[in-house]
């Protein structure tokens, strides 16, 4: 059975950090490129940051680079997303997804359509 189960949520205030988890299962891990996307009540949901197979490539939205980090552990199934100087703006729920026809990190892989599994979300509230 398919399964991803993010992690590592909570409040913060802002400038703070928080390191958020998703562990996969039900297939073999380093064949999917993973994303994190997030959504806010109302919106579609956007797009964070993505990985490649290997973890030798990733990809962040302009609104993050710079302040998280992505990687991945393909021996321990797990993503993580190092998420620094959190703000306000960052107050929403984080999702990680993964897609197994993605070959590599671009332009499709910021298209939150393009994947094929997605974890149940993880709250991330930052105070100002």
């Amino acid at each position: 059975q398919v399964q991803l189960v993010e992690s590592g949520g909570g409040l913060v205030q802002a400038g703070g950090s928080l390191r958020l988890a998703c562990v996969a299962s039900g297939r073999t891990f380093c064949w999917y490129t993973m994303g994190w996307f997030r959504q806010a009540p109302g919106k579609e949901r956007e797009f964070v940051a993505g990985i490649s197979r290997s973890g030798g490539s990733t990809d962040y939205a302009d609104s993050v680079k710079g302040r998280f980090t992505l990687s991945r552990d393909n021996h321990k199934n797990t993503v993580f997303l190092h998420m620094n100087s959190l703000k306000p703006d960052d107050t929403v729920i984080y999702y990680c997804a993964e897609d197994y026809s993605l070959a590599n990190i671009g332009l499709r892989s910021r298209n939150f359509h393009e994947y094929d599994y997605w974890g149940q979300g993880t709250q991330v509230a930052v105070s100002s």
